[in-house]
Order: structure tokens, then C-alpha cells, then sequence
């Protein structure tokens, strides 16, 4: 039988990149999607995927993502990683155009994805016994908090998506899985939500005994995948030790209490 073959959205950095480069090691065949074509041409160079330059915002260019996969190959597994959180403000100072940014970004992409790919998830599934769609959401979907009220809203929104998909595909073999991860530190997360400022960027991440890495993401997302194909690992919250939840993170090492 042919290698499984999942799509990455967010493959030109971060998680999504990481995930390309994890599934690849296990032997799965990997077509990464991102705006940027230098980095994805890059990716693919080192790892052996192959790369899709793609707007997810733009439902032409989503048009044309699937035209170009159905050409290529099946399609086993979705894994939306693509998205991203703009701005800090409270609710009554946001700018609207940030959040129709996240909700472009992060639900109505997710939603383009699921259209255009589920003929191609149900012929795969039908072939070869199961397929795959997974979406990395956040923490930020559980729990809100000041200054996040936009993206706490489209990831919500976007965990709705997935717990909706899953109860509209009961009866058929195709798993709905989502990631939630809480502070995870990557090169252009924290930089884009606060505007290209990468001292505060930084300051985010201070003094954060291990947060989170991209490749442990994608060592989640890649169980995930390869888990038996009657096992859905429906939601997974993951965040570091350091954070027991989102508004309570200890900075500094982490040490045994010597006081009990």
C-alpha cells in the first residue's frame, strides 16, 4: 500500500513546520501549505515533502490548493496548524480589521479546508480503511482572559467547528481530532500578536522553565495520526509544567518545595 499522505497548513514555521518535519521522519508522505513559497521551498529541499504555496484567507486560492491535491495524490490526513492571534487589546479598544483577521485566519480557513478536502478524506478512508482530519486550537478556546478576547473568540469558535465536524461525520471512518496547546515558544507567534516588537515578544517567555517546543506539538499530532484507526483522541490539552493554567505560570527553575 502507498504511504499515508497528509496535508500541514502553518508548514513555513513554527508547529506547522515541525509537524512536516516529524510525520516525514515516520514515513509519511507530507505536502506543506503556507503563504510564504521561499520557506516552503526550503522545507521541502530538506525534508523530501512537497509544498503548495496557498492564501487560506483567499477561497480561491483554497480552490486551487484542492485542485492541485486531487491532481497529485490522496489525501489522508488534514492537519490544520495555520492561524495565528493579532493584538493585546481590550475588547473596547480592539481593531476590528485584528479580529476579522483571526476569524479569516482561524475558523473561516478551517472551514474552506473541510469543504474542499472531504471528498478527497472520504475517497482515501474508503480506500484505506480511515482517514484523518486534526486541528491545532488553543487554550486560548477554554479559558478566557484580559486582552485576549479576540482570539480567545476565534479559537473557540474554531473548537466549535471541530466538535461540530466530528458529530456530523459519526457513522463515517473519519477521525476529528484537535490539539490545544497553551504557551508553546516559537520564533513568530508572541512577535506577530504584538506587532513585529521582539523585546516584548521575548518577555513573554521570560524566566519560563521549558515552555513548550513546536516538536513536542508535533510529536502529539503525529501519535495522533498513528494511532489505530478506531482510536479518536477527540481533545488534547497539553501545555508545560510550568503553566497549570493559562493564567497562573510559574517564572523561575522549577524546584521540589523543602517546606513539607
Amino acid at each position: 500500500m502507498m504511504n499515508r499522505r497528509a496535508v500541514v497548513t502553518g508548514a513555513s514555521s513554527g508547529i506547522g513546520e515541525a509537524t512536516v518535519r516529524t510525520l516525514r521522519s515516520r514515513g509519511w508522505d507530507v505536502v506543506g501549505v503556507a503563504r510564504r513559497e521561499d520557506r516552503l521551498a526550503a522545507l521541502a529541499a530538506e525534508t523530501g515533502a512537497s509544498a503548495i504555496a496557498c492564501d487560506l484567507t483567499d477561497a480561491d486560492a483554497v480552490a486551487a490548493l484542492v485542485s492541485a491535491l486531487e491532481d497529485s495524490g490522496p489525501v489522508h490526513a488534514l492537519v490544520q496548524v495555520a492561524g495565528g492571534a493579532r493584538g493585546t487589546d481590550r475588547i473596547e479598544d480592539a481593531k476590528t480589521a485584528d479580529w476579522q483577521w483571526m476569524f479569516d485566519a482561524n475558523v473561516l480557513a478551517s472551514q474552506r479546508l473541510v469543504a474542499g478536502l472531504l471528498p478527497l478524506l472520504r475517497r482515501a478512508a474508503e480506500a484505506d480503511g480511515h482517514a484523518d482530519t486534526l486541528f491545532v486550537t488553543s487554550t486560548a478556546a477554554q479559558v478566557a482572559y484580559p486582552g485576549g478576547g479576540g482570539y480567545n473568540a476565534a479559537k473557540a469558535a474554531q473548537a466549535m467547528l471541530v466538535h461540530a465536524l466530528r458529530l456530523e461525520l459519526n457513522g463515517e471512518p473519519i477521525r476529528v481530532s484537535e490539539i490545544a496547546p497553551g504557551m508553546v515558544h516559537t520564533e513568530e507567534f508572541a512577535l506577530n500578536r504584538l506587532g513585529g516588537d521582539s523585546v516584548a515578544a521575548e518577555a513573554v517567555y521570560s524566566g519560563v522553565d521549558e515552555p513548550l517546543r513546536a516538536e513536542d506539538v508535533a510529536d502529539v499530532i503525529a501519535y495522533a495520526l498513528d494511532a489505530p484507526g478506531h482510536v479518536n483522541l477527540d481533545l488534547i490539552t497539553m501545555r508545560p509544567v510550568a503553566q497549570s493554567a493559562n493564567h497562573m505560570l510559574a517564572r523561575g527553575p522549577l524546584r521540589v518545595r523543602s517546606d513539607v
